[in-house]
């Protein structure tokens, strides 16, 4: 769920860098994208579009080899792509298998488990509320739950929504001190998340300093809540989902572990030399408005590309959504909810990625049409392999 410098429960910032103890904890990867070595699958790969050539189709694909490499030299069980063009072609690729221990094909743009991704949709409900005048950007945590923030350096009354939704509350991290069965088993209300939270310290004063946590974006779903007086994920469904056409995706019943459509098993190791354990079924409520949600690539390119085309939020807003500060290194930046990265043909795409345990994903959609969002089904362990992910996302909107 994570965004960090890497992505995950992490996000993106692997993308931008959370913070980990000692073996990666499966909360802590649920948010921004985490980084993988896994076990090696058999390099079965495919890509599908109706119009490739014959000559076209002799010819190796760049995102296939990109994919292809994940599964044989980055030990990824299954990867999975989906790539949009300019012009609104769509090409969908897989690689490697969707079960390990049956063999079985990986589903063609599948459902996974999308992490912090999630965050984008949360940032979107609530810039949508300012610009309906029930939110204001720069009003303070304690305008919409007073008195409910408080802790050592902790104080809702001096920390704004903004600094929520970019990142610069200085507030503590609940998602490291979330261990890997809980994250799997536990049913966890937003109001518990926060608590594991306010047990600690603040990270650092508000406004004063980036750093990516989970904990942000629990306090802004439950903002959403108070205002809106309805359920985070019935806003979603309604202000998003359902209004740009999602149909592949969904915020999980509570209880609800299982994916509903067909996807590939996800995996999970801990420690980084340890086995792949099958992570498909977990109660994602430790991930909550920082990283619930279940979609397909294809779901997320059509999010990313409506964002950017105006389709959800006035023009004010999505300015404010696109201003951005520093997040670690490679020349990521931060918005509201929303991140840029360089692409090495010029340019910047925009996006957020995830992680959570048994799955990662990465991509985003520049201002001219193009979109890519690709999905592995374990969250790198390595520096190398995740960034062999966040390549495999350049490549398909540089070629």
């Amino acid at each position: 769920m994570r965004t960090q410098t890497r992505q995950g429960l992490r996000s993106s910032t692997r993308q931008q860098g959370g913070r980990r103890r000692g073996a990666v904890s499966a909360a802590a990867a649920v948010a921004i994208g985490v980084m993988t070595l896994g076990a090696l699958a058999p390099p079965t790969a495919s890509a599908s579009d109706s119009a490739v050539s014959a000559a076209a189709a002799a010819r190796p694909d760049a995102v296939q080899q990109a994919l292809d490499a994940l599964v044989r030299a980055d030990g990824m069980p299954a990867a999975l792509a989906s790539v949009k063009d300019r012009n609104g072609r769509t090409r969908t690729y897989t690689a490697g298998v969707g079960n390990l221990s049956t063999g079985s094909k990986v589903p063609i743009d599948g459902q996974v488990r999308i992490g912090s991704n999630t965050k984008t949709f949360v940032a979107v409900v609530v810039l949508q509320l300012v610009g309906e005048g029930k939110i204001g950007l720069d009003a303070t945590v304690d305008t919409y739950l007073p008195g409910l923030v408080r802790g050592e350096g902790i104080d809702g009354r001096h920390i704004t929504v903004r600094q929520l939704l970019q990142h610069t509350s200085g507030l503590p991290d609940y998602s490291i001190h979330v261990d890997d069965d809980e994250l799997r088993n536990r049913y966890f209300e937003p109001r518990e998340l926060l608590d594991i939270a306010l047990r600690y310290k603040a990270d650092a004063a508000p406004g004063t300093t980036w750093g990516y946590n989970n904990t942000n974006y629990v306090l802004a779903g439950l903002i959403v809540q108070k205002v809106t007086g309805r359920p985070l994920a019935e806003e979603m469904d309604r202000r998003i989902i359902k209004r740009i056409g999602l149909r592949h995706t969904y915020f999980p019943a509570p209880g609800e572990m299982a994916v509903r459509e067909p996807h590939p098993q996800g995996y999970h190791r801990n420690p980084a030399d340890g086995p792949l354990r099958d992570f498909t079924e977990i109660d994602p409520s430790a991930g909550w408005a920082a990283g619930q949600l279940i979609s397909t690539n294809s779901d997320l390119n059509r999010f990313f590309t409506a964002l950017l085309a105006g389709r959800l939020l006035p023009a004010a807003q999505l300015a404010e959504m696109r201003t951005t500060v520093p997040a670690g290194t490679s020349g990521l930046r931060y918005g509201l909810g929303l991140m840029s990265r360089p692409l090495t043909c010029g340019g910047v795409y925009w996006g957020h990625g995830g992680d959570i345990p048994g799955y990662e994903t990465r991509g985003g959609a520049t201002d001219d049409g193009r979109a890519a969002n690709v999905a592995v089904t374990t969250i790198p362990t390595d520096e190398a392999a995740a960034q062999h992910v966040k390549d495999a996302v350049d490549t398909a909107l540089c070629r």
